[in-house]
C-alpha cells in the first residue's frame, strides 16, 4: 500500500492509502474543517525527516569543552554557559547552544 503525504491548512499527515482519493478522504474524515492543500505519493514506503533540516544537532556536536564546563558547574546550566563563554570566547547564544546540546546528549 502506498504512503501518502497530505498537507492541510494546519497539518501534514503521513499515511497509507490505496489511492490519492482514499488519502484525501482520510484527511477530510479526521480534519473536516480543513482544506487539503497538497497530496503527494511518497516514492518509498518510509517517511524520512532530516534532523539537520529541523535543526537538531548532529551526534558529532558533542563538545568536550562544554561537557567539562557542565561537570565543573555541577550541572548548573547558567554557570556552565558562563564558563564556556570565558574559556572559548563564544557569545551567549553560541555558548548556550553548546551547553544545551551537550546536556541533551547526556553529560
Amino acid at each position: 500500500m502506498p504512503l501518502y503525504e497530505i498537507e492541510t491548512n494546519a497539518h501534514i499527515m503521513i499515511g497509507w492509502a490505496e489511492s490519492e482519493e482514499q488519502a484525501r478522504a482520510q484527511a477530510q474524515e479526521h480534519y473536516p474543517e480543513e482544506d487539503v492543500l497538497r497530496i503527494n505519493r511518497r516514492p518509498r514506503d518510509l517517511w524520512v525527516i532530516s534532523k539537520a533540516l529541523l535543526g537538531f544537532p548532529e551526534r558529532e556536536a558533542r563538545c568536550d569543552t562544554a561537557r567539562d564546563c557542565l561537570a565543573r558547574a555541577q550541572g548548573d546550566k547558567v554557570h556552565a554557559i558562563r564558563l564556556y563563554m570565558r574559556e572559548t570566547g563564544a557569545d551567549l547564544q553560541q555558548a548556550q547552544r553548546a551547553v544545551e546540546t551537550n546536556m541533551s546528549l547526556g553529560w
